[in-house]
C-alpha cells in the first residue's frame, strides 16, 4: 500500500460506490445501476483503498467479496452515508425547483392515465430535475426501494415490515368480483366453485394474489388452479370473453375500459377486504417532494378512478376511497 503522504483524498462518491459494490459484488452491475463506467468505479475504489491503506475487497474473487476489514468499514459507513443523504435531502427540501434527481417507481395499476400525467406535472414543477421512472410489480418496486435504487415508490403495502422505509397511505382499494355480463351467474355459486365458470387468478408471485388467496382460505374456499396470469388486462379480456370470473379491485377494473361493456363488477360477498396503496419512500427522500407527489396523486386518482364510479357503482363510495 502507498505511504500516508501519497494517499488520495477521501470522496463521498468513493464511499457511495464502495457501499453499492459491497452489495452487488460486480463492477458491471454497479455500472448498470449508477451509469458510470467500470473503469471510473474501479478508480474510485482504488483511491479509497489507498486512502485507508487497507484492502477492502478480495480482488481475486468473483463475485467480489469484502475482506474482514472491508466488512468492518462497511458497518461503520452505512449510518454515516444515511445521515449525509438525509442532510442533503433536508437542505434541498425547501426549494423543489432546485431538485436535481428523482427516481420514482410505480405499480402498473396507474400506467394508463395517472402515471403519465404525474410525470408531466413533475417535469414542469421541477425543471432542473433529471427523472428516472420505473414501472413494475409491487414486490419489485419494494425491492428497489430497499436497495436504494429508487427514492419513491407508489405500490401496494406489503404484509411484512417495511424496516427503514416510510409509508404514507394513499388509497383503499377493495376487492371485487368481476363476472361476464352475458349469461346468468349466481354470485354465491360462482364464489363457492359450484358454477361451470372457472376462477381466473393472478400469478402467485404477486402481492395481490397472496392477499386474495389468504381471504379465500379464511372463507374455507379452495378453488382449482386452471388459469394464472400476471396481467390484469389479460384477466379482464378472458372474463369479457366468457372464459371465467376473477377477483380484482376497482382501480384495476377502471383500467380495463375497452372490456367494461362486457363485464359486471359486484361487491365481494360477506365481509369486505381491501388492499392499501401507499407512497413509500427511503429515509433520505425530500419531504417536500413526497408531499408534492402525494397531493398530485390524490387529485389524479380522484379524477381518473374514483369519480367515474360515483354514478355506476355507488356502493363503492365508502369502500374505494382516499386515506388520510
Amino acid at each position: 500500500m502507498p505511504s500516508h503522504s501519497a494517499r488520495k483524498d477521501l470522496s463521498l462518491k468513493g464511499l457511495e460506490l464502495f457501499q453499492i459494490t459491497a452489495r452487488k459484488g460486480s463492477l458491471q452491475d454497479v455500472s448498470e445501476e449508477t451509469g458510470l463506467s467500470v473503469s471510473t468505479i474501479s478508480h474510485h475504489l482504488r483511491n479509497l483503498e489507498e486512502h485507508l491503506s487497507v484492502e477492502l475487497f478480495n480482488h481475486s474473487r468473483r463475485p467480489m467479496v469484502l475482506t474482514p476489514k472491508g466488512q468492518v468499514f462497511l458497518r461503520n459507513i452505512d449510518d454515516a452515508l444515511h445521515a449525509i443523504r438525509k442532510a442533503k435531502a433536508e437542505a434541498s427540501a425547501g426549494n423543489i425547483a432546485e431538485a436535481s434527481y428523482l427516481r420514482l417507481g410505480t405499480v402498473e395499476d396507474f400506467d394508463s392515465d395517472i402515471t403519465p400525467e404525474l410525470a408531466v406535472f413533475l417535469s414542469t414543477s421541477m425543471p432542473r430535475c433529471d427523472f428516472m421512472y420505473h414501472t413494475d410489480s409491487s414486490h419489485a418496486i419494494l425491492a428497489m426501494l430497499r436497495d436504494r435504487q429508487l427514492d419513491l415508490g407508489i405500490t401496494t403495502t406489503p404484509a411484512e415490515r417495511l424496516r427503514d422505509l416510510q409509508d404514507k397511505p394513499l388509497l383503499r382499494d377493495p376487492f371485487v368480483v368481476v363476472l361476464p355480463r352475458a349469461g346468468e351467474h349466481l354470485l354465491q355459486e360462482v364464489i363457492e366453485g359450484r358454477s361451470k365458470l372457472p376462477f381466473l387468478r393472478f400469478s402467485g408471485s404477486l402481492i395481490i394474489a397472496r392477499q386474495i388467496e389468504s381471504q379465500l382460505r379464511r372463507m374455507g374456499l379452495a378453488l382449482p388452479h386452471r388459469f394464472e396470469c400476471g396481467s390484469n388486462q389479460t384477466l379482464m379480456a378472458m372474463v369479457a370473453a366468457g372464459a371465467g370470473w376473477t377477483i380484482t379491485t376497482p382501480l384495476l377494473f377502471s383500467r380495463a375500459k375497452r372490456f367494461q361493456p362486457k363485464l359486471k363488477m359486484v361487491a365481494f360477498p360477506g365481509k369486505s377486504f381491501s388492499r392499501t396503496l401507499a407512497i413509500i419512500s427511503t429515509p433520505d427522500c425530500s419531504r417536500s417532494i413526497l408531499d408534492l407527489v402525494d397531493a398530485r396523486m390524490r387529485m389524479l386518482i380522484t379524477q381518473h378512478a374514483i369519480k367515474p364510479f360515483q354514478e355506476t357503482a355507488p356502493w363503492l363510495e365508502k369502500r374505494f376511497t382516499l386515506l388520510s
